[in-house]
Order: structure tokens, then sequence, then C-alpha cells
């Protein structure tokens, strides 16, 4: 092996990793909905979380990444930290899969069809295809599958370009005695470990070991204790991922490690013992492809098979190693460990857009109710209330933003558009609430009173706000397109209310039946009202936009309302719903 050879290798490398990477990103996107569906199985149920972190990892093919979620969901309080062990334990035998798609290359056979399953016969059709997808297709989700299959062709390639170019090194004597001093073990684990740490994958570094193996220095004695170490070193991204975080999520982290050094411990030990007293010549055969991604899918099955009894044990261990502080822990909505998986981020964006939602709809609520029925009890929650929304539009707009910035469908990236323009309404909402309370406090604290005609007619008002708020809450949670067509004639409706309710307290000034103070108040009320059906008319907007594909709100409402004789027949029936008559 010379130089042209060593810049061969680090290049078959480069595209090694690359491929991986941008395979990863592309099935993430691609199996977003997957992703959501077996996340949505998390229970307290052991084999419903062992299954759930194997399916998740086998999806996305990384392991680091399923932990760096799981972390970030105990961060969030999405998952227990008894959850969590279960889904880790099943993460590690996911992570296998990659192996054996690896392991093709190792396929040697005169026979055509047999032939057919190496990756070089068929990696070009694949790149081919990958291709014609990416450039010529508009379909997002076509784009991905193009983008995977492009992936996958540039890994295999960089795997049998790093294999040719290390094929070599099994003539010179150093390489020979460098696998020769990892027959001891330790020396094994701990080259295992390195390396994994520092490409922070074991699919990664198993790959660059088979890799590595066609120069047939690497027997089953040497390869056996790396592959442990490599599971020890995927650790390290997890590890990291957990500074800064709670209690708990520092705890999912430790789990990991305690469950591939015990694991680790434990089967080196016996290897070491079945090594030392049986000797058998088997450690000492070159080790195939295929034989390292069967012993790296056994090692991580048996880890499993021993440990999962034992996960209540590793869960009171991580407790006593990470005790719990006197000082109480503040709990991030949105942790930014979920950016490693868009889809389960944007899902997690939008439970918490939800909870904004239904904050703010309840603070409006609350704050009609107060013009009736004034307390002190009713004040402070409407203010919490919208103290509450203003912080998630914070966290919100800033998370969406940098989720945004990430590599996402076509799909999710309408979500994320969707969830940026609601999220302002909802805080403008719960804005008018705290409005309405304040109006409702200056009445009492000046003894004011509206009329009986302005009472009966605020109240009609204050019916169709509730009602266009029920309509536009349910169409935005439920993604309810027959809900938000609903929205837009009742909030016409509230705009003709808010004018005549206008005209009459102009009419009742001219006759002396209402003071200006009390009509100052109605007049702000009466703003505050239309403007919350204006954003109740947004959200609905939004929901209907972004199902057509149209980001052009103003034009998607004006089509609506001249197109449609059933907006007319809806029109209507609100007009004769909510009368002053």
């Amino acid at each position: 092996m010379d130089f042209f050879d060593g810049l061969t290798m680090i290049g078959g490398l480069s595209l090694f990793l690359f491929g991986m990477s941008i395979m990863g990103q592309a099935l993430e996107r691609r199996a977003g909905e997957k992703l959501r569906t077996l996340l949505g199985r998390l229970t307290t149920n052991r084999a419903a979380g062992l299954l759930t972190g194997l399916g998740v990892t086998a999806v996305i093919q990384s392991s680091s990444a399923t932990t760096v979620m799981v972390v970030g969901f105990v961060n969030s309080g999405l998952m227990s930290l008894k959850q969590a062990v279960n889904v880790i334990m099943g993460a590690n035998v996911g992570t296998t899969v990659t192996a054996w798609i690896l392991s093709l290359a190792g396929i040697d056979s005169s026979s055509i069809l047999i032939r057919l399953l190496k990756p070089s016969s068929f990696t070009p059709v694949l790149a081919l295809i990958g291709i014609i997808l990416y450039l010529f297709l508009k379909d997002g989700k076509k784009k991905d599958t193009g983008m995977i299959l492009l992936g996958f062709a540039t890994l295999m390639f960089g795997m049998e370009t790093m294999s040719g170019a290390v094929a070599g090194l099994g003539d010179i004597p150093a390489f020979r005695n460098l696998f020769i001093l990892f027959q001891n073990p330790f020396l094994g684990v701990l080259a295992g470990a390195v390396l994994t740490a520092v490409i922070q994958s074991s699919s990664a570094s198993v790959g660059i070991l088979q890799a590595l193996a066609v120069t047939g220095q690497v027997s089953y004695g040497a390869a056996i204790p790396i592959i442990m170490g490599q599971n020890i070193g995927t650790c390290a991204t997890a590890m990291i991922s957990s500074v800064g975080a709670n209690k708990n999520a520092k705890r999912a982290a430790m789990v990991h490690l305690l469950f591939n050094m015990m694991g680790t411990a434990v089967w080196l030990t016996v290897f070491s013992l079945v090594k030392a007293f049986f000797a058998p010549g088997l450690l000492d055969q070159p080790i195939s492809l295929f034989g390292i991604a069967g012993a790296h899918t056994a090692f991580n099955i048996l880890c499993t098979l021993l440990m999962l009894p034992l996960a209540g044990f590793l869960e009171r261990l991580v407790n006593r190693l990470v005790p719990e502080s006197k000082q109480p822990e503040i709990r991030s909505e949105l942790d930014e460990r979920l950016l490693v998986a868009p889809p389960i981020a944007l899902k997690r964006c939008r439970e918490v857009a939800s909870d904004m939602a239904r904050t703010a709809v309840e603070a409006l609520r609350e704050g009609l109710d107060s013009l009736e029925s004034y307390s002190e009890e009713k004040a402070a929650s409407i203010r919490e209330k919208e103290e509450r929304t203003d912080h998630y539009e914070d966290i919100l707009g800033t998370y969406l933003v940098q989720l945004s910035a990430r590599q996402i469908s076509e799909a999710d990236s309408g979500e994320v558009t969707k969830l940026l323009k609601v999220i302002g309404d909802f805080e403008r909402i719960s804005d008018h609430a705290v409005n309405l309370l304040e109006s409702a406090e200056e009445m009492r604290n000046k003894g004011l009173s509206f009329t009986p005609a302005a009472a009966k007619e605020l109240s009609v008002l204050s019916r169709a706000v509730k009602e266009i708020l029920e309509l536009s809450l349910s169409a935005f949670l439920e993604d309810d397109l027959e809900t938000a067509s609903l929205v837009e004639p009742l909030e016409q409706v509230i705009d003709q209310l808010k004018e005549r309710m206008r005209t009459q307290h102009i009419r009742r000034l001219q006759q002396r039946e209402c003071t200006i103070d009390a009509g100052f108040i109605w007049s702000d009320l009466l703003t505050s009202l239309e403007r919350t059906s204006d954003h109740c008319s947004n959200i609905a907007g939004c929901v209907i936009e972004i199902s057509h594909h149209d980001m052009n709100l103003h034009e998607t409402l004006r089509e609506f309302r001249n197109d449609s004789a059933d907006f007319r027949c809806r029109f209507n029936a609100y007009a004769d719903k909510y009368t002053l008559e």
C-alpha cells in the first residue's frame, strides 16, 4: 500500500460517511409518519418500548440519533425514565441492520443471480434511479426516495473504495502485527470504543471494520472485542447531548452507557474464559463481512437478553448515581436534541402549539365571562394564561425557525409555515383577553354599567365570538377543512354586528341613554372582539391554504367568499342566529 492508496482510502472513507449521513437524513424525512406512529406507541409496556427503539433505529439507521431523541424526550417530560430504558435497549439491536446491508459487499460467487445481490452489481442502477428521481421529479417524497438511493449508492461505493485501497495492507507485517495486538481483548475493546467515539456512529465504525476485513488479517478473535468496544464508544453522543439537561435526561444517557458497559463486561469475560480454556480454532480464522454483521447482531441481542430482566435495577442504579437536586428543575417544552429527527421535532411543535391554542382560547373565554361576573381569581387566571401564551410564542418561533433550516419534507415545511403563522394569531387572542379584562376592571372601578339594550347586544356578540373561537380552535387542532370553512362566514357576520352596534351606540349617546365614559369602554370592547374574530379567520385561513398548498392567505379567503354559494348560505344562517332584533 503506497501513498496514493492512502489517499484513495481517505476518499473512500469520506464518501462512506457522507453517504451514510445523507441516506439517514433522507430516511428520516421519508419515514416521518412512520416515526410519529412508532413513537406514539411508547408505553410503560416493556415489549412495546423495546420494539419502538428497535423500529425507530432500523428506520433512521442510527442508534446514537435514537438515544439523543430519547434524552430529549425525557428532558421534555414526554417519556419516563422507565420507558427510556426499554427504548434504549431496542435501539442497540436496531442499529445492527446497517452491518447486514454492508456485508452484501462480501458476496463472491460465479452464479449470475447471486452476483446480482452484490452492491457493485445493483448500486449503479440504484444511483441512476436515484438521480432521476432527485433531479427530474418535483414531488418531495420522490426526491427523498431518490436521495436515499443516492446515499446508499455513495456509501457502498465508498465502502468498496476503502476495501480496494486497504487490500494491500494484508501483505504489510506491521498491519498484521497490529491485529495480532488486538487479540488482547482489552486493547480491542479500547480501540473499538475510541474509534466509535471519534466518528460518533457505531454503524460507521462497523463498516470501517468490514472494509479492513477484506485484507484477510482481521480474525474473529480480534474483531469481536472491537465490536464490543464500538457499543461503548457510541454512548459518547448521548452523554454529550445530556450536558445541560435535567436529571432524568442525564439518567437516560447514563442508562445507555451502563447498559453497554455492563453487557460488554459480562460477555467480554465469557469471551476471555472461552478463549483461555477452550481456545477454539475459529478465533484465529479471518472474519468475513457476514461474520462481522453476525457477531455485531449476536452481541447486541445477547446484551439485551441479559439486561432486559435488569431494567428495574438499571433504573434504580442511575437514580442513585444521578441523585435528585434540592433545587427544582425547569423543564423545557421544546428540546433541541429532538432536532436530530425533524419529523419528531415537528410533532412536538404541534403538541406545544396545541397547548398554546387551548390556553389562548380559554383566556378569551374567561375574558368574556369577566364582563358579566368579575373576580380576582379569574383576573389572575387570564393574566397567567396570557403570559404563558407569550412564552409559547417565543419558544415556538425560535424553535420552528431552527427546524425550518433543517432538511425537511415539503409536507413538513408546509406545517412549519402554518405554525409560524398561527402562533402570532393565538398570542394576539390572549392579548385581547387581557383587554377585555381591563375593560371589566375599569367599569368595576368607576361603577359603570351598560344600558339593558347595550348589554343584550353585547351578549349576542359574545356568543358569536365564543362560537368562532371554538370553530377556529377545532379547525386547527383537527386540521378540519369543513370546520375551517365555517369560520369566514361567521367572521363576516361579526363584522356587521360590530358596525350595527357602533351605530346603535351613537344613537344612545345622542339620546343621552349612555354616558361618555361607558361609551369609550364600549368602543374598546367592540374593537377587541372584532379583532379576535379576524385572528380566528386568519387561523382557519391557514388551515385551508396549507391544505391547498397556497401561501397567499388573503387570496384564499377572497376566493372562498366570492366563489361559493355555500358561503352565502352559511352567512345567512349565522346572520339569522346572531341578530340584534
